[in-house]
């Protein structure tokens, strides 16, 4: 797992270094975080079934997207996480992260129902300090 981890945050630090996000920016640290925990439980809890997993990011002018893909046919239901209905854990600490930063969590399940993916998108407005 933690070889898992170390490597999806290193290329989620060079993905947003090569679109100009440096990590002084306020969505990098809690971007790396929140891609921690994607991968975290998804080797923990989709390994059985998809022992491979695949990270996708996505950008656009004030915005950044990453998403986690595994084959694992349980979507879990990220409004549980945030009411606390659920038991929270990895899944608490990136909603509230996501939330803070007034981005969003969305589920999609495989066209096949064999598998999801968990999409976070960030907005990137850039402090005017940052250059």
């Amino acid at each position: 797992m933690g070889s898992a981890v170390r490597i999806a945050r290193e290329t989620t630090e060079q993905v947003l270094a090569e679109w100009g996000i440096g990590p002084r920016h306020p969505a990098a640290d809690p971007a790396l975080l929140i891609i921690s925990e994607l991968v975290t439980n998804s080797v923990r809890h989709a390994a059985p079934l998809s022992p491979n997993l695949t990270v996708i990011y996505a950008a656009g002018q004030d915005t950044f997207a990453f998403g986690v893909h595994d084959r694992h046919p349980y979507q879990p239901p990220l409004i549980q996480a945030v009411t606390g209905a659920g038991s929270g854990g990895g899944l608490g600490t990136i909603m509230e992260l996501t939330l803070g930063l007034g981005g969003t969590a969305v589920v999609r399940g495989d066209a096949d129902a064999g598998g999801k993916s968990i999409w976070i998108t960030l907005p990137l407005r850039k402090p005017p300090h940052e250059t």
